[in-house]
């Protein structure tokens, strides 16, 4: 066929084999099977004594040879590639999809892909106008959707927790995918992929960006000096910090519980005088992430919190966060940094940042959001159930965090 063609029928089965190609269970004929009763048939051979050859029963044989045999010719002749063909096509048995049979399964599904971002008290966040979409991938370097934006994984498990009792709200994660990226199965429309964390048209792997830490740190505060129990999770209150750079020296400070997988945006406002003057020569950074304004804003976040949920952050080596020492002192938040070109040493923050980007795209001027509008990415981000936490979402684990802190406040004053 020619490239054109392979490439439309590669689009339109959503980047995914359009039939199975795993080889048939020993309950039906294989082709090699086929191929064999096909010879012996040439050479005149009864349907019991081909059944002796093959080890199958002579009502298996008499069956294949009647329904699957080639007539083109008249007569029947049977010959294996016909009767493969045959067979297969015998074998489909088409029916509705289930998201398309079942409208209260369905309305769930599009509410936790494709819902709206709210603010605390349900009002909704529009956020911005996306371009319209072309059946392509998500626009390079331009806004996206916001929404809901649950992955086909965290809404197929959550429909366990619930809907316990109620079989008919079950659902595969394959099978939402498969809505989504498949023309023709009719549930889900297709530039609801825009919705998925990706954005991507098919089903086709992405190379990761590269993260390129720089700056310096003093032996005191690399990671190999955190406490021990910030690496097992088990004990709540470490945290793992970076940024999200956006266009023209913009950017969101992101803050993430390792036990709980919580997540905080910091607001970093560009400072008065940005776009009016020219820069200054080693004068201060107006962008919103210089290191006085970082400390500030770091510290305006986590103070709010408990302060047993505010031990430990990990950050990676940027400059913005030079002036960890007074944030030290003002928060009581020790702060480690990792090693350089090692991203996965803050792997709940990396893999949170990677979220966000749904939200907020590369190339996207990030100070035009409001701190009440990353209040409400980050009430969307911490509502979505995670497979880590046994399918509760970060709100939930959080708040078992914070009443267990309560309750043993209460114990001590006792």
């Amino acid at each position: 066929m020619s490239w054109p063609v392979g490439s439309r029928w590669f689009r339109h089965a959503g980047g995914m084999p359009p039939i199975s190609l795993d080889e048939p269970t020993g309950r039906y004929l294989s082709f090699a099977e086929r191929e064999e009763i096909a010879l012996l048939r040439a050479q005149d051979v009864g349907v019991r004594g081909i059944a002796r050859r093959i080890g199958r029963d002579p009502g298996t044989i008499s069956r294949e040879l009647r329904r699957n045999a080639a007539t083109r010719s008249g007569k029947q002749v049977y010959r294996a590639v016909v009767a493969q063909w045959k067979a297969q096509q015998a074998a489909k048995r088409p029916k509705i999809a289930k998201l398309a049979g079942n409208d209260r399964l369905r309305e769930y599904v599009q509410n936790r892909l494709a819902g709206a971002v709210r603010r605390p008290d349900g009002t909704i966040v529009t956020g911005p106008e996306p371009p319209a979409w072309k059946g392509l991938n998500k626009p390079h370097r331009q806004d996206r959707r916001w929404a809901t934006a649950w992955s086909p994984e965290q809404i197929s498990h959550r429909l366990r927790a619930d809907f316990p009792d109620d079989e008919s709200m079950r659902i595969s994660h394959e099978a939402i995918y498969q809505s989504l990226f498949i023309e023709g199965r009719g549930a889900l429309k297709r530039e609801l992929v825009a919705c998925l964390r990706t954005g991507r048209a098919l089903r086709t792997p992405r190379a990761r960006s590269q993260n390129k830490p720089q700056g310096h740190v003093t032996a005191d505060v690399v990671l190999s000096e955190r406490p021990a129990e910030a690496a097992d999770r088990a004990v709540p209150g470490h945290w793992e910090g970076d940024l999200i750079i956006g266009t023209g020296r913009s950017a969101i400070g992101t803050l993430v519980e390792r036990s709980s997988r919580s997540t905080l945006l910091v607001h970093l406002p560009r400072l008065e005088g940005w776009g009016e003057k020219p820069p200054v020569k080693n004068g201060p950074p107006l962008g919103g992430y210089g290191a006085i304004a970082m400390d500030a804003a770091l510290t305006t976040s986590i103070t709010k919190l408990p302060e047993q949920l505010r031990k430990t952050l990990t950050w990676d080596r940027g400059k913005e966060l030079s002036g960890h020492a007074q944030f030290a002192l003002d928060t009581g938040t020790k702060v480690f940094f990792a090693d350089p070109h090692s991203p996965w040493q803050r792997p709940s923050n990396e893999n949170t940042n990677g979220l966000l980007r749904q939200y907020f795209p590369k190339g996207t001027d990030l100070s035009r959001w409001s701190a009440e509008d990353l209040e409400a990415v980050a009430l969307a981000i911490n509502n979505r159930p995670r497979k880590i936490l046994g399918w509760k979402t970060p709100t939930e684990v959080f708040a078992e965090q914070l009443r267990s802190l309560q309750q043993s406040g209460v114990a001590t004053t006792d």
